[in-house]
């Protein structure tokens, strides 16, 4: 999800959908073509008629049955996005994201026999995470070109969340339907000085502005395998050098991320990377800072900050990168002091995995629980989705679950008012053989 802080389509053709921008990855040109589509092949036929003539063979030819449409799917994505991608790869072979080789005295993982095996037995993961990357790439490949000045917030993320739950083939409102797929965490839209953790709940006015600068950070899941990965929109070019240097940034972070890399040594080479920018604004040269109490983080099965921690700025931290991790590299780059704190309604909430077996005297509190167990499990959800399963009057119950430390609240966290901040994030799975950057895509 949007971040940790350290202290604590018109028709989308996919037909050849995404071919990487010379990564080697992303979203391949992929045939989606049904297998097995019902052929005008007629050999049978002409054998049978051997030896008829011309006039036999042309008699033939009228008779030729049109082709029959295979049942079963579209072959496009459709706009806004509906068609499940299950029926657009029917044969469940997904896009792999891009491969990075590994270098240095990790360079024999690419061709040893034992860690091959272990690459191979990892297939239904592997699978997971590629269907849950396309679901993300299709997606947002539409939210960037739909989105525009003068849409409500509240507008922009019910478009991205109801296409992220139709391409996972899971619309949530069903018990437990959530927990099998759909969306990861709430689709942050976090403006300007707001870098994180920010969502309309119920009621929301807020329009999206010309001069605005907004993150669009949202996770789509399948069994748990949660893809994070976030973009930054504007529609004003004076902040083109903030968004290069947040993505210099986080390709950076990338790039240095590897099995046994210490995360204090990845942090510093994004902290060079992105402090080595800077944006006019109002006539004036304001250098770029990385927020250095944001970071990257691990993911695990349902949860999506794992226990370990990336830094974006020189620290200390010798923590290293193991083998089957997964990790969300994410940046982000301020124009303000660098430094986020809580600020603004609190909207985004998530069930602790560890969370305490405490008595709860508020009834609400009880049935809110297990409303939340059963659809989120320890999935992050916002006030929205709570609205969306048909319950109201509840924030006395959601208050009193996260006073108790059974759940907790990640309010939006903001740097100092007049500035700005971009985000850029992708998931990276670190694969016995291989670093593979499942979300790439021809975007970013």
């Amino acid at each position: 999800m949007a971040a940790k802080t350290a202290d604590g389509l018109e028709k989308l053709d996919l037909i050849g959908p995404a071919k990487s921008d010379g990564h080697g990855g992303g979203s391949k040109g992929t045939d989606v073509v049904p297998e097995n589509e019902d052929s005008d092949d007629d050999e049978g036929d002409e054998n049978g008629h051997a030896g008829e003539g011309a006039n036999g063979a042309a008699k033939k030819k009228k008779k030729k049955k049109p082709k029959k449409k295979k049942k079963g799917g579209s072959k496009t994505q459709t706009s806004p996005p509906r068609v499940a991608v299950s029926n657009l790869f029917p044969n469940g072979q997904y896009p792999e994201g891009e491969l990075c080789e590994y270098k240095s005295e990790n360079a024999f993982r690419t061709t040893d026999e034992e860690k091959r095996h272990l690459d191979r037995m990892n297939n239904d993961f592997l699978s997971e995470y590629r269907q849950g990357a396309e679901v993300h790439r299709q997606v947002r490949q539409w939210a960037q070109k739909t989105i525009q000045p003068g849409q409500t917030l509240t507008e922009i993320a019910e478009g991205i969340e109801d296409s992220v739950r139709a391409l996972t083939g899971h619309l949530g409102l069903e018990e437990g339907d959530n927990i099998k797929g759909g969306m990861g965490f709430p689709t942050g839209l976090s403006i300007n000085h707001c870098a994180a953790h920010y969502t309309p709940n119920a009621g929301n006015k807020t329009v999206l502005q010309q001069d605005d600068v907004m993150k669009v950070d949202f996770g789509a899941h399948i069994n748990g395998r949660i893809v994070d990965s976030a973009f930054t929109m504007t529609f004003n070019p004076v902040y083109d050098p903030l968004l290069a240097a947040v993505k210099d940034a986080t390709n950076t972070g990338i790039r240095e991320a590897g099995i046994d890399v210490r995360v204090g040594d990845i942090g510093a080479a994004i902290q060079e990377a992105m402090e080595s920018y800077e944006v006019e604004l109002g006539g004036k040269m304001v250098p770029i800072k990385a927020i250095k109490n944001l970071n990257g983080h691990d993911i695990v099965q349902y949860s999506i900050h794992g226990g370990k921690s990336v830094p974006i700025v020189k620290s200390q931290d010798q923590t290293k990168m193991e083998e089957g991790e997964i990790f969300a590299i994410e940046t982000f780059g301020s124009t303000g002091k660098g430094y986020v704190r809580d600020d603004l309604e609190t909207s985004h909430y998530a069930k602790k995995a560890d969370s305490p077996n405490v008595a709860l005297r508020v009834s609400s509190a009880r049935s809110l629980l297990n409303t939340i167990t059963k659809n989120f499990g320890t999935l992050p959800f916002c006030r929205r989705y709570l609205d969306r399963l048909g319950h109201d009057k509840y924030l006395l119950g959601l208050n009193n679950l996260v006073s108790a430390g059974i759940v907790e609240a990640y309010p939006p966290l903001c740097d100092v008012r007049g500035s700005y901040t971009a985000q850029y994030e992708h998931t990276i799975l670190l694969r016995p053989t291989v670093k593979e950057v499942v979300s790439r895509g021809d975007d970013y």
